[in-house]
């Protein structure tokens, strides 16, 4: 594929030019992408060698930390090392390697959330099926087509990212390369590529919400059956899956979901989804749920 473009690295500017709240930046962002790393190995950990934790939820679960570890490395480092430099450059290779590993890796983060939510969808209404179901052969297929899913989607990005050709001015008013500020840079009409980023991002994000938000409904309007215990339970864990589901859809909606504008929010909007969500997933998921702090409890003292 030929490859449109005059420029061989861009500056990023990154968060902020205050001298004074670039170090708070970095010491703030460095404790926060060392915490996520953390969180999310320990649970990977756990679920791996716990013999309690064998339940398809673990098993997404396993496959969702595994990847808020990777999506937070796409950006936190870089964030984090371009507050020590004056002058933040990415080579334009390093910049396109960025916009297919955080696509990829935000788009993982999607289909494991909506496998996540089928799985208490068949547990809570139909339990007796649910083991015919959810079998791990089903769990596996499904984590496979997760994958390959984030593959196409990420390609796609990439595809979009490469056709771009850049004339004049190589600043990226962002703290990573992103479709939204690489749009702005280029010199050519966006509006077609634009509304092939909102159709494939911006779908994305709003029909796996709004599905979400569905099968939370249909969960929560079946409960009324279930006993005061299983209320409570299921309860439980559903509202912290949904908490998830909202700290991340509502920043991805507000960027991928309009024309091509930017704004001077976007880049604290991206902070949220791209390090605050990793790092929450592990803080909600093992402070809601006693199986996995029993399980890790189990693990570390034992060691």
């Amino acid at each position: 594929m030929a490859m449109n473009r005059t420029v061989a690295e861009f500056i990023l500017l990154g968060l902020t030019q205050d001298f004074g709240k670039q170090k708070a930046i970095f010491g703030v962002f460095l404790i926060l992408y060392f915490a996520t790393l953390v969180g999310n190995f320990l649970i990977v950990v756990t679920i791996k060698v716990s013999g309690t934790l064998g339940s398809p939820m673990y098993f997404f679960l396993f496959y969702l930390s595994f990847d808020d570890a990777c999506f937070s490395t796409t950006t936190a480092p870089r964030l984090i090392v371009d507050v020590l430099v004056q002058k933040k450059i990415i080579s334009y290779n390093e910049c396109m390697t960025q916009v297919f590993a955080a696509h990829f890796f935000g788009c993982l983060e999607i289909f494991v959330l909506l496998l996540m939510a089928f799985d208490r969808y068949v547990a809570i209404c139909k339990p007796l099926r649910y083991t015919t179901i959810m079998s791990r052969r089903v769990c596996s297929v499904l984590v496979v087509l997760a994958w390959v899913g984030s593959c196409i989607h990420s390609s796609a990005q990439l595809f979009l990212a490469l056709r771009l050709p850049f004339c004049s001015s190589n600043v990226i008013d962002h703290y990573w390369c992103d479709l939204q500020p690489l749009l702005k840079l280029a010199c050519m009409d966006t509006y077609m590529i634009n509304l092939l980023v909102v159709s494939n991002s911006g779908a994305i994000c709003m029909v796996s919400f709004m599905i979400l938000l569905i099968s939370y409904g249909v969960i929560l309007y079946s409960l009324r059956n279930h006993s005061a215990e299983g209320r409570r339970k299921a309860l439980s864990t559903c509202t912290s899956h949904f908490i998830v589901v909202v700290i991340f859809f509502g920043p991805c909606i507000f960027i991928y979901t309009r024309p091509p504008t930017t704004f001077p929010v976007d880049k604290m909007v991206a902070v949220f989804y791209t390090i605050g969500t990793p790092l929450l997933n592990p803080l909600i998921y093992t402070l809601r749920n006693a199986e996995v702090k029993i399980a890790m409890k189990k693990l570390w003292c034992r060691n």
